[in-house]
């Protein structure tokens, strides 16, 4: 559900593009590439709303529809590096290109899907094309732009993208969801990608890094296998238990896969995540913190739209304007945040934003059958958007300190790879705990129409209990570790917007 708009401006001196020579076209450059990160973050988004209506076409069960979000999440999150590395030596251009082709295709044959098998692996080509047009689209900024005052208005125009394209992806996916069909959220994506990949084929230049151009081919298989087999495993655990032998078999899986991506980083020459990136202080937290809060913040979309359109029975539309408060606080917040962080430092920043989300999330465990949105959902969705924003730009912010100049690109994409991890763990694994405690209130109260009613109410709350004790380990880690470091007070302040 977000993107990175924090970009070392100095990786461009690594091309073999001419950076000196100001690019005649480069506004309508802009505009080509804000048109197809528009399409990324937008789907993140747009795909929420109609799950309900998707999961129901396609008889999806309940321990298996957070693959709808997980299928991509995981994808993106997990090839996002590579996908960066891939661009830089191929070629951003081509890369763009590729990226905006696969995606078109992937989103097709999702749109098309006539079982969850054909949508969950048409949502996780989405992601792995995603994966490449994302940095491809940073990249190609960076080389395009060599100006520094044209190179800061035009991150701001993707950085304004970035925050409000989630925003336009609610309220698309309701009109799309509710006057046409589920379908169209992917569908949508196709004439985007054309008018993008046909106006950047005589627009954008082309340009290449030099240098050490060697790929982590198995980090990025060991990472992304190991992280599948995590989800896979949780998946496992709502349908067989904690305790089998399937789910034992892809924990277990799952954590060798991980530890062997570990050890192969601290030898290869070229590592995908090299480890010097996150053993600092500062940084580590900053990851571990953009884990945690995504693994929260994206459970509680999931089961907020269940919430809002099985229980209170909304429409897909209304359940994207009900979204819109989350939105478009955290935008004004992070927008505040930017020049509060001078003065306050990120620990200070970083532990209130995260302690304000744990609260608006153990609010939300008041839910009941009969909620009011202004009275209960509208409160909780304005104190975690205030304290998200909060916490997103000094986190982009801690991401970079101290990091030498060849690290920037990498230990800026770590940010928004982290989020995205934590989010594929945090869906799958709330769904496996909602899937549960559903269940065993059945076993305990019946399974007549009233008790079905209050078993869903009873697992979103106590996915929603789990979701803030997420949230609050953020608030330890951000309070344990950050430090202010001369650094880190005088870096400049970027943006990480999220919604």
């Amino acid at each position: 559900m977000s993107e990175n708009t924090v970009v070392e401006a100095r990786r461009a001196s690594t091309t073999t593009s001419a950076a000196g020579a100001v690019d005649p076209k480069r506004w309508l450059a802009l505009a080509i590439i804000a048109l197809a990160q528009l399409m990324v973050v937008l789907d993140a988004t747009v795909v929420n709303i109609a799950m309900p209506s998707a999961q129901h076409a396609l008889n999806i069960s309940d321990a298996d529809r957070q693959w709808i979000i997980t299928a991509y999440t995981l994808a993106f999150g997990g090839l996002l590096l590579f996908g960066g590395r891939v661009a830089d030596y191929l070629g951003r251009k081509r890369a763009f290109l590729i990226g905006l082709i696969g995606f078109a295709g992937a989103s097709a044959l999702g749109g098309a899907a006539i079982n969850s098998g054909m949508l969950f692996a048409a949502r996780g080509l989405q992601g792995a094309f995603g994966a490449l047009l994302a940095p491809a689209a940073l990249s190609l900024l960076t080389v395009t732009f060599t100006a520094t005052r044209e190179r800061a208005r035009a991150f701001g125009v993707f950085g304004a993208i970035s925050g409000g394209g989630a925003a336009i992806g609610l309220i698309s996916g309701g009109l799309l969801t509710e006057y046409l069909n589920w379908r169209w959220c992917l569908f949508v994506n196709i004439p985007v990608a054309i008018i993008a990949f046909v106006a950047a084929l005589p627009i954008v230049r082309e340009s290449k890094a030099d240098g050490n151009t060697k790929y982590d081919v198995g980090g990025a298989v060991l990472s992304t296998a190991g992280l599948v087999s995590l989800v896979y495993g949780f998946t496992q655990a709502a349908t067989h238990g904690w305790g089998s032998g399937s789910t034992l078999l892809f924990l277990g899986l799952a954590v060798v896969l991980l530890v062997a991506f570990v050890v192969l980083e601290t030898r290869v020459e070229n590592p995908l995540v090299p480890m010097r990136v996150i053993v600092d202080r500062n940084r580590g937290a900053s990851y571990l913190t953009s884990i945690l809060l995504g693994s929260g913040m994206l459970g509680m979309f999931l089961f907020m739209t269940y919430y809002l359109q099985t229980t209170l029975h909304y429409s897909a539309l209304r359940t994207g304007v009900a979204y819109l408060p989350f939105s478009g606080g955290i935008i004004l917040a992070a927008t505040v945040t930017a020049q509060l962080l001078p003065r306050f430092g990120p620990r200070v920043l970083m532990t209130t934003g995260a302690t304000l989300a744990t609260a608006a999330m153990f609010w939300l465990t008041r839910l009941d059958l009969h909620s009011s949105y202004v009275g209960v959902i509208l409160p909780a969705f304005v104190v975690m958007s205030i304290g998200m924003g909060l916490v997103f730009v000094p986190m982009s912010n801690t991401a970079l300190d101290r990091v030498a100049n060849h690290d920037a690109g990498v230990a800026s994409a770590l940010v928004n790879t982290s989020q995205q991890v934590g989010g594929s763990l945090g869906t799958a694994l709330l769904n496996t705990i909602f899937t549960t405690a559903v269940a065993s209130y059945i076993v305990s109260h019946g399974v007549s129409g009233a008790n079905a009613a209050n078993a869903a109410i009873h697992g979103y709350n106590v996915a929603f209990l789990v979701s803030a004790l997420l949230m609050a380990g953020s608030a330890v880690v951000a309070f344990t570790f950050i430090r202010k470091t001369r650094s880190t007070s005088d870096a400049p302040v970027v943006a990480h917007v999220s919604a």
